[in-house]
């Protein structure tokens, strides 16, 4: 099982003064202030115990119900797990696999959670442009489909066309399919949507983490299939007996839409100001989603966590090496999670070191 080399950036990183981080992908801002008062009313009514291990059902009633107001799709609250983050649920989602296939680049704790289970991890090619093209995937053999859209690490997305052919090649072809939506959200497109709405065998994944900024809340959902629900559930009460309670009273009260804006309006302003910033530096696509720039650092190194380190130690900038995410050893990932003052400081910190780079 691969490690990731970004722990070891963020553990050198730790013993250093005055380091700007912007390795890691947690977001900065806080949840709806909501969220801590449900939690206080939980502490202070001692629910401290077990929910069933699918969750409480007045959270899965909630999340159908943000599926309808989000993307005007009906989801039965019977047919959602709320689970610990969405490991576990990628943990529940990859037991109905044998042969994964997934675009690459891609999050490093896939082929990990493939490899934990005994299944086949396999990377598929994309475009230029890091997208899947339904010529490149009837060229692999796999029986199981895991995209992500936001991605991780490239912030591309899969707008409605997109979406609805892949959906329809996995239906077609009798291929399952897994659907990461964690960044859901934060999309700076106008149009996107849930692989529900054209696939309604497709297993979704998503949480609280990033969009809802409750990232050590621990808390996500999957939700499934009918044919695939009970199975789920059985494997739920082994691997969770149950997501934490406290946090799955708080996130009740994580759908505060209002707050919710502002917080997609703060992270696509700092887009904007670190992709202006930054595109003449280095090759970027400009992302449309997530909280992530994937930059081509070819003019500089072929070494990108060697690239990294140097930056950390010369520039105090803490930035990912694109190794993580597969065979990308001339790409770096820099999370927009700082406010726009450290962005800026982070900027200033980066074109000084690239002028001085050998």
């Amino acid at each position: 099982m691969k490690p990731f080399i970004v722990m070891d950036i963020v553990k050198e990183a730790l013993k250093l003064d005055d380091v700007i981080h912007l390795e890691i992908g947690e977001p900065d801002l806080l949840p709806s202030p909501k969220v801590k008062e449900a939690a206080l009313k939980a502490i202070e009514k001692n629910k401290f115990f077990y929910t069933e291990s699918k969750g409480l059902k007045e959270l899965r009633e909630k999340i159908a119900k943000h599926y309808q107001v989000f993307y005007n799709v009906e989801v039965n609250p019977q047919n959602i797990i709320i689970t610990t983050g969405t490991s576990t649920a990628f943990l529940i989602a990859f037991y109905f696999a044998k042969k994964i296939a997934s675009p690459s680049p891609t999050y490093p704790c896939y082929p990990n959670f493939a490899e934990l289970e005994n299944k086949e991890f396999i990377n598929i090619s994309t475009d230029k442009n890091f997208k899947l093209n339904i010529d490149m995937l009837k060229t692999y053999d796999f029986d199981t489909l895991m995209i992500s859209s936001p991605n991780n690490p490239t912030g591309i997305v899969y707008d409605n066309k997109e979406l609805k052919e892949i959906c329809e090649f996995c239906e077609k072809n009798n291929k399952l399919l897994i659907s990461d939506e964690l960044y859901h959200g934060l999309v700076y497109i106008n149009e996107y949507t849930t692989a529900l709405k054209f696939n309604k065998n497709a297993i979704i994944i998503n949480g609280f983490s990033k969009f809802f900024c409750m990232p050590g809340f621990r808390i996500g959902w999957i939700i499934l299939p009918d044919n695939l629900v009970r199975k789920a559930e059985i494997i739920a009460q082994n691997i969770l007996i149950s997501a934490p309670t406290l946090s799955q009273y708080a996130a009740l009260e994580a759908f505060d839409y209002e707050y919710l804006q502002n917080v997609k309006k703060e992270f696509q302003k700092r887009r904007d100001f670190l992709y202006e910033n930054l595109k003449d530096l280095f090759e970027i696509t400009q992302p449309q989603g997530a909280f992530y720039l994937w930059c081509d650092i070819s003019r500089y190194s072929d070494n990108s966590f060697d690239f990294a380190k140097k930056l950390l130690y010369k520039a105090k900038v803490a930035v990912t090496p694109g190794v993580d995410f597969g065979n990308f050893p001339n790409y770096i990932r820099i999370a927009y999670t700082k406010n726009i003052y450290e962005l800026e400081k982070a900027v200033i910190r980066i074109e000084n070191f690239l002028k001085n780079y050998c």
